[in-house]
């Protein structure tokens, strides 16, 4: 039985991703943030699951991520976990950089030292982020696109993904990035502004709130479904060589879309959105994210299927299920 280890296995991809593999007979080991009050919401259904293991860390304590590397034993680890939000990370720029540059820094020199002391390889997934891309300088955006940059969030991933690519070359590990772009699920993070559109929507909806208010809606982006690109990170680590990769759907959506189909979903219009908002703009605007996923395809056989209409389906039908 393979063994796996997921960092930030608590978040919308984590959850996914481990339901995939333990449906897959994996042992799965998880490493969550001690606090005050729990946040597993997305994984207490595994709880009580064979083979399921959560462990309390912090990405930022290298000595922690090293013992229980060498506990656990993992065929392969899932480096998941960072403060993900690009806005709050223009807010918390100190610990979003540590979340992800010491975190990942650490994670690796863990790796290396536990594969150097009992001859194991591990095959090692990173979670990149079509943020890194920034202010694009090529459309669509593929492996060999020009980082540019524009969030604390974004330089720290372009950090990581670099140091990724001098392990796997240094120490000749296993070492994979898988450079996402934006996918959206009912798990998605309730201050996302996919999640934050359906559920403010439901919420006039049944009249527990008047108004929405959202920021730039001529954003463009590449929606995908979060399930299918969990599958894909997979998929990466059963390959013979590691490799990087640019997980998308290829199709380029506006904020203001997304919203519109909101809308005519619901029954509803602009009367109850408030848009352009100072305090919900970023000092630096990505204007568009389009991903050419060719090489995925062509390598990994990983063809998204979840359109952008069905993703909205997807995502108001679970909401109201769920309330």
């Amino acid at each position: 039985m393979k063994k796996a280890l997921i960092t930030g296995i608590t978040g919308q991809d984590g959850s996914y991703l481990a339901e995939l593999l333990l449906y897959l007979n994996y042992e799965v080991h998880g490493i969550i943030r001690r606090s005050s009050c729990f946040n597993t919401s997305r994984i207490d259904h595994l709880m009580n699951k064979d083979f399921f293991y959560l462990y309390h860390g912090d990405l930022t304590d290298s000595s922690c991520l090293s013992k229980l590397i060498n506990k656990i034993e993992p065929d392969e680890i899932y480096n998941l976990g960072a403060q993900s939000h690009v806005a709050v990370s223009f807010q918390m720029p100190e610990y979003t950089v540590d979340t992800i540059v010491k975190g990942t820094l650490s994670l690796l020199e863990s790796t290396r030292a536990f594969e150097e002391k009992i001859g194991k390889k591990v095959k090692f997934y990173q979670a990149s982020s079509s943020e890194m891309f920034g202010k694009v300088v090529e459309i669509p955006q593929k492996e060999t696109t020009p980082f540019y940059p524009r969030s604390p969030y974004a330089c720290a991933k372009v950090y990581a993904y670099h140091q990724c690519i001098n392990y796997r070359e240094s120490y000749n590990m296993f070492i994979s990035n898988g450079i996402l772009f934006n996918h959206e699920s009912p798990r998605r993070g309730e201050t996302f502004v996919t999640k934050k559109i359906v559920n403010g929507l439901i919420d006039i909806k049944k009249k527990k709130k008047k108004k929405l208010y959202l920021g730039n809606l001529n954003s463009k982006r590449d929606w995908g479904f979060a399930p299918e690109y969990v599958n894909a990170m997979y998929m990466m680590l059963q390959q013979e060589y590691p490799d990087d990769f640019v997980i998308a759907t290829g199709e380029v959506h506006t904020v203001k879309e997304f919203l519109d189909c909101c809308l005519e979903k619901l029954e509803l219009d602009y009367s109850c959105v408030e848009y352009n908002i100072p305090s919900y703009m970023r000092p630096a605007e990505v204007d568009i994210l389009v991903g050419d996923n060719t090489k995925a395809r062509e390598k990994l056989g990983w063809i998204p299927k979840v359109k952008f209409k069905h993703l909205i389906d997807i995502m108001i039908s679970s909401e109201l299920k769920r309330l």
